[in-house]
């Protein structure tokens, strides 16, 4: 029975597919295997004797290093955008005032924030109260009365 020989050229159809998965699935992560896979075809186009379980194994440490030096540049140079609250809606509405929907009574009552209705956690008042956001907690704003 004859043995499957990794050729380069292998690594660089791998590489090609795990490319198009990235344009498919959102995030880095495919694009780093990728670039590995293309690394290690061209090191297998250097080295043609390399045993197969020799490439996979140098797939997978280079797979797994590229997705940690990623993760850590990422994590050393943040992503700086103009608006950082793009996707924490809750977060968007800390410090406006508003008036309440229904009374808080037992510390819970409820604000309409344009065309949604919010929990909210704060002092009792009345329904003609206004009040600010002061944190979010989940789904559930906490608020102080407004004077």
């Amino acid at each position: 029975m004859s043995e499957m020989v990794f050729v380069f050229w292998y690594w660089w159809i791998l590489a090609l597919i795990l490319l198009v998965i990235e344009l498919v699935v959102p995030g880095f992560f495919f694009l780093w295997m990728s670039a590995a896979g293309f690394v290690t075809g061209c090191l297998v186009l250097l080295f043609p004797a390399t045993p197969e379980n020799f490439q996979i194994f140098e797939f997978s440490v280079l797979s797994i290093a590229a997705i940690a030096a990623w993760r850590f540049y990422v994590k050393v140079h943040p992503i700086e955008t103009d608006r950082p609250l793009l996707n924490k809606r809750g977060a968007q509405y800390i410090g406006r005032v508003f008036n309440l929907h229904e009374p808080i009574e037992n510390g819970q009552g409820k604000i309409k924030v344009d065309d949604s209705i919010w929990k909210v956690h704060g002092p009792d008042c009345s329904i003609q109260s206004k009040v600010r956001v002061v944190s979010v907690n989940g789904t559930v704003f906490e608020v102080e009365k407004v004077e």
